[in-house]
């Protein structure tokens, strides 16, 4: 089979998948990305096919996120919250349908403009490429206190670097004298996991159960369905004003180009900007929402991007959390050395196979979340338990862990789950931190101790 078709198959296999798993609500990106982007690298897929099948996944779980969002009023996932306010204003107005239609077309424009952005400004920043790569350890060091300050958590993200990097190190030692190897999946899925295993411990606890608890079921009202398009696939340019287009155009480009910065921080920003300059409740909802989940998607591809093409280490919130995989999957790719999809593709590949992804996954998640998300919510809301859910990507977290180092690799995943997610959950130490913080351990603990 050629590697076309091959990706083409990966691309399909991403977009169904997680068109499917955006509709759920609350699905948190690092928590279901990693997992299934690692089980596909383990599984020997090549790493064109590998690109194509995160670049599918990354826009068809953006784009049905918005089903939730808007038509319920629950963010589908972390990236989605900066646009409930929005989609509630729509909500009440008695057009949820609208501000659907809105998002996911915004989020189309972005992401097109994202892919060749990202790849000619990988290509500028690769001049730099022999700098970082031997500078990783201060590098890692210094992001992580950048981006620990710029996270919901600031001053004791910073202040919980040390402690935390001493608490990995110590862990891959103990790892090390019993399996004379040095770890890395079961740590990466500790820190994707934990904000869900803590969910499921604040379950167990009789003194924390108290803050999760519910004492009747939420109730949803979904507004009808009304279509004002001819045929299954409506083009994303009719459905975005002119005005709409131009600012989802300019503000997914100038996202695409900061890809240090947080995606959840530029989306909120870019939709204050856009909003401020809008006049009207109806006209600054919806245009506030294409632009926003425009730069969901546009940020998400290019802080993947960006880093794989120029340096091939995570030097991104997203390369760090969803993206980790593509940089870091022992013995398949890694840091240290360099030897990830920065090693395997060029940057015409990298274009070529990004595109077949984006190219698929529109070509289902987009007509789907058009004409069917009504339907679709609700078999969802009857039929899928959020609980099965969570216990799905649990147990592909222990296969992956015992895969890696069998018991020990279990017991160390839940260990770092169970602390990374309190952290998390507790402080606001996100797993984009931890995740930085993991990378510089090492360096940190030679340059403290000596270790």
């Amino acid at each position: 089979m050629s590697l076309l078709v091959t990706a083409i198959l990966f691309a399909l296999l991403g977009a169904i998948v997680f068109s499917l798993i955006g509709l759920i609500s609350g699905t948190d990106e690092t928590a279901i990305m990693v997992p299934l982007t690692l089980l596909v690298i383990l599984l020997g897929a090549p790493p064109a096919a590998v690109f194509s099948f995160f670049m599918a996944a990354v826009l068809a779980k953006h784009l049905t996120h918005a089903v939730p969002t808007a038509l319920m009023g629950i963010p589908g996932d972390t990236t989605a919250v900066p646009l409930i306010d929005h989609a509630n204003t729509l909500r009440r107005m008695g057009m949820p349908h609208i501000a659907l239609r809105k998002m996911i077309s915004g989020g189309i424009i972005g992401a097109f403009i994202a892919l060749p952005t990202a790849v000619l400004l990988g290509q500028f920043l690769g001049q730099f490429a022999e700098f970082f790569k031997s500078s990783t350890g201060i590098i890692f060091t210094l992001a992580a206190i950048l981006i620990a300050f710029f996270s919901k958590g600031k001053w004791v993200s910073v202040l919980m670097i040390i402690p935390f990097a001493f608490f990995i190190k110590s862990l891959d030692l103990v790892s090390f004298s019993i399996l004379d190897k040095h770890l890395s999946i079961s740590f990466f899925l500790g820190i994707a996991i934990g904000p869900i295993f803590c969910d499921l411990l604040f379950a167990t606890s009789s003194s924390a159960k108290k803050t999760i608890e519910r004492d009747k079921p939420k109730e949803y009202h979904l507004a009808p369905e009304t279509k004002t398009w001819k045929g299954y696939f409506p083009n994303p340019l009719k459905i975005l004003t002119g005005r709409q287009q131009i600012f989802t155009s300019i503000t997914t480009f100038i996202s695409s180009l900061t890809f240090v910065f947080s995606p959840v921080g530029m989306t909120s920003l870019m939709g204050e900007i856009v909003g401020s300059r809008t006049k009207g409740a109806y006209k600054k909802s919806t245009t506030s929402l294409a632009v926003m989940n425009g730069v969901t998607e546009s940020t998400y591809i290019a802080e993947v991007i960006i880093p794989l093409i120029a340096f091939g280490i995570p030097l991104s919130p997203v390369a760090l959390g969803p993206g980790s995989p593509l940089f870091n999957a022992p013995p398949v790719f890694t840091v240290d050395p360099i030897n990830n999809l920065h090693t395997y593709l060029t940057s015409w590949e990298f274009f070529l196979y990004g595109a077949i992804g984006l190219i698929v996954a529109s070509l289902i998640a987009y007509p789907f979340s058009m004409n069917y998300a009504r339907k679709a919510s609700v078999l969802v809301m009857k039929l899928v338990s959020q609980e099965a859910i969570v216990a799905m990507f649990i147990g592909l977290a222990c296969l992956l862990a015992f895969h890696e180092a069998q018991l020990v690799g279990i017991v160390l995943t839940f260990t770092v789950a169970a602390v990374g997610g309190l952290l998390n959950r507790i402080l606001g130490i996100g797993a984009g931190v931890q995740f930085m913080i993991f990378y510089a351990s090492t360096w940190i603990m030679m340059t403290l101790f000596g270790i």
